[in-house]
């Protein structure tokens, strides 16, 4: 590492998002073009910069730095350099020549202790001299704290973020108590701070940190799909994280229920632990539904007259099933469709549709993603989008950009019918979100495949709204004429009844390539995936997906999307390309984001960049395609489904993996022409007929099986399931059993 110094003579470039600055530093005889992040450096100010050396293919020679700090001007051309900058609100060269001149070596004292004194200069009026030593001070405040937080390994991102939070008071948090950060700054979770703790001499018994880790457990249970936690389970889960005797844990869990932070509830004669928000979620939920749920005053008979009518010009007929479907949508207010692929769900949707318009009322249609909304659009014709875009998502203006609904119980939507499709990847929090704008006197339709796996989020609504045994569920199990041709549909239905797929690769569908090496199967993803499925289902390389169940192995998705991206995205001189911690992101890259990020804006251009839409959020599984890596802003733009645009500062893109090859998870909900699922070995929780079922159902025109013809039959065999622990349902029926 080197060390420079020198002043800042002008910033060449600075992108405010991240503080990511190009600036020319003088340094003696010599000009130094400098790189880093220096968010609230300004021109003028003498600064240390630590770092290297490093040749940059277009601009030629810079110093890349890694850490900095402001240095006092030591002589009067720096402090008028540095007053005179425009860094000081009010202050131009003149007036800091007249205040360097008034008070030499002291000036800086004079501005921080005896502000006042600067009105005996002509042009500083009382408020002036106030605001210039304010201004200074804010600016001395914010640079030592960087260098403070430096210490801890802590980004200019991140510390910006803290310092926006708690100002001076940074100081005594992290002494103090450290954990804070855990809960008020998003990026700082338990173990980043507990090693902050432990390096400022915080005890290990700690109350700040047992209270601390209980709510981690907590938050990592929601992130296995969990709403509550059983009391003995979250005691020992936190016990070894920590490596202290439970019942010292214990303590400090009664004092967190006392404090309502964490509910402690009866649930039989279990006790099971919940943290206030998904308490009162699954509450709202329940309570909320029970307020839809309203029987129509409506002729039944008169309901069957007109969607017959409606057949007739459709040209269609419903078969029994569908028919109930369609009348409890307009009967009841609130009414679950539930079917795997083929039995006519779309049909469904398109024949409510129909009816409601000849009522002449409003309709919305939405689902969980993206994706989701835009089959939904191609198969009803009519604009369909996700939830959280109907709802209007927005981000406060606050230090910590908290994000927020615009439709809510205090600002309701003003649809009559609310259709909701692909219901089992809904999650617990969103669920609550569009019950809370939906008003009473709304017909709710959810429609979904129970046996598809559960949300990425926490919570199982679908199966627990079901469960429940509280509202009209219609179930389809009738595979229509048109999808019997589809060995695809045939297959999926019968690993989901127990019975194994048809593997003689006499489909025109559906494929098995029986493998029992992982060097083999990996060649002939590559082939499959690269040369021969293009072809044969209509589609780009890019387009198709490969599709795992594990994240770890041979052939989980750590391994494959290496392996994927060389072959069908290799190194190219016109393409541009980044070294992260996860390997290298290149122009034309396939991504996926790999959690919700509510902040993060989208943007749709038109003819000529003009920006015909935008908006905010992308979500846990959105996969887009890399379109540019700018190494002189360090800002990577991503294009995901519907043209969605979205900028990514080189320090965010933990967000970001590869998706050559994902997990069935995360594919849930999706779709796509071809599939290639690898499947020889892995563990027996994992590989069950719920995942193998789910991984099938996502292809549209073809599946191809690669591995073990025992492994698939034995996941087919499989039923054990993750257990989430859940309550909704209790919820429900305790609600409908209050009311009664």
């Amino acid at each position: 590492m080197i060390t420079i110094k020198g002043y800042v003579d002008h910033i060449i470039f600075r992108n405010d998002e991240n503080g990511y600055t190009v600036l020319n530093l003088a340094s003696g005889e010599y000009d130094i073009t400098c790189v880093g992040s220096f968010k609230y450096l300004s021109e003028g100010e003498t600064v240390e910069l630590e770092g290297d050396y490093a040749e940059h293919a277009v601009y030629g020679e810079q110093f890349k730095a890694v850490s900095y700090r402001s240095v006092e001007p030591e002589d009067a051309a720096s402090m008028i350099r540095y007053l005179g900058s425009g860094a000081i609100k009010g202050v131009g060269p003149a007036l800091a020549t007249k205040i360097v001149n008034e008070f030499g070596e002291d000036t800086f004292r004079v501005i921080e202790e005896e502000p006042e004194r600067l009105v005996s200069i002509k042009g500083i009026s009382d408020r002036k001299a106030r605001d210039i030593a304010v201004c200074v001070m804010e600016k001395r405040d914010m640079r030592n704290l960087m260098v403070f937080l430096q210490k801890f390994g802590i980004s200019d991102s991140l510390a910006l973020k803290i310092y926006k939070r708690y100002g001076n008071e940074t100081y005594n948090v992290i002494n103090e108590n450290p954990y804070r950060l855990a809960e008020d700054i998003n990026g700082v979770g338990f173990k980043r701070a507990d090693e902050l703790a432990s390096r400022v001499g915080i005890s290990a018994d700690s109350d700040f940190r047992i209270r601390s880790a209980l709510k981690y457990v907590m938050t990592l249970a929601a992130g296995e799909g969990n709403c509550y936690l059983p009391k003995d389970e979250l005691l020992a889960r936190t016990s070894e994280l920590l490596g202290l005797p439970a019942d010292i844990i214990d303590i400090r869990l009664n004092n967190l229920a006392m404090e309502q932070q964490l509910y402690v509830k009866l649930k039989g004669e279990t006790a099971v632990v919940y943290t206030r928000p998904m308490y009162h979620m699954e509450l709202n939920c329940a309570r909320k539904l029970e307020d839809l749920s309203i029987r129509i005053d409506a002729d039944e008979d008169e309901i069957r007259r007109r969607i017959k009518k409606i057949e007739k010009s459709e040209k269609i007929e419903l078969e029994t099933m569908q028919l109930e479907a369609v009348i409890s949508a307009v009967m009841n207010g609130v009414t679950v469709i539930t079917g795997g692929p083929g039995t006519g769900k779309t049909t469904i949707i398109n024949m409510i549709i129909r009816y409601f318009e000849s009522e002449q009322v409003d309709i919305s249609l939405a689902a969980p993603t993206g994706r989701a909304a835009k089959r939904m659009t191609e198969a009803t014709g009519c604009e369909a989008s996700t939830i959280q875009r109907m709802l209007k998502l927005n981000v406060s203006d606050e230090p910590d950009r908290e994000y927020y609904y615009e439709f809510d119980e205090n600002n309701q939507l003003e649809s009559d019918v609310f259709i909701i499709d692909e219901m089992s990847m809904a999650d617990l929090p969103l669920f609550n979100a569009l019950l809370k704008a939906i008003p009473v006197g709304a017909r709710l339709v959810l429609v979904g495949d129970i046996n598809q796996l559960p949300s990425v989020g926490p919570g199982a609504v679908l199966k627990d709204v079901i469960a429940s045994d509280c509202y009209p569920v219609v179930c389809l199990n009738r595979i229509f004429r048109q999808s019997e041709q589809s060995d695809i549909v045939l297959n999926a239905h019968r690993i989901n009844e127990g019975k194994y797929p048809g593997l003689d690769n006499k489909s025109n569908d559906f494929f098995f390539l029986e493998r029992d090496n992982t060097d083999i199967i990996l060649n002939n993803i590559v082939s499959l995936i690269r040369d021969k499925l293009p072809r044969y289902v209509n589609a780009s390389p890019l387009e198709l997906q490969v599709l795992t169940p594990m994240k770890k192995g041979r052939l989980g998705v750590e391994m494959l999307n290496p392996i994927l991206q060389k072959y069908l995205n290799p190194p190219d001189p016109s393409k541009q390309e980044l070294k992260t911690p996860k390997g290298i992101l290149r122009e034309g890259d396939k991504v996926m984001q790999i959690k919700n990020d509510y902040s993060l804006e989208w943007e749709i251009t038109g003819m000529y960049g003009i920006v015909i839409d935008k908006g905010l959020g992308v979500f846990n599984g959105d996969m887009g395609i890399v379109i540019s890596i700018d190494h002189l802003n360090e800002l990577v733009c991503v294009e995901f489904d519907s043209q969605r645009r979205v900028t990514y500062p080189f320090d965010g893109l933990d967000e970001l993996e590869h998706a050559y090859a994902v997990t069935i998870h995360k594919a849930q909900g999706s779709e796509y022409p071809a599939v290639i699922i690898p499947l020889l070995s892995g563990p027996r929780l994992l590989f069950n007929r719920n995942l193998l079922y789910t991984g099938v159902t996502r292809a549209k025109s073809c599946v191809v099986l690669l591995g073990s013809r025992q492994q698939i039959n034995d996941m087919v065999d499989n039923t054990d399931e993750h257990l989430r622990y859940t309550s909704l349902a209790d919820q429900i029926r305790a609600v409908r059993e209050a009311g009664a």
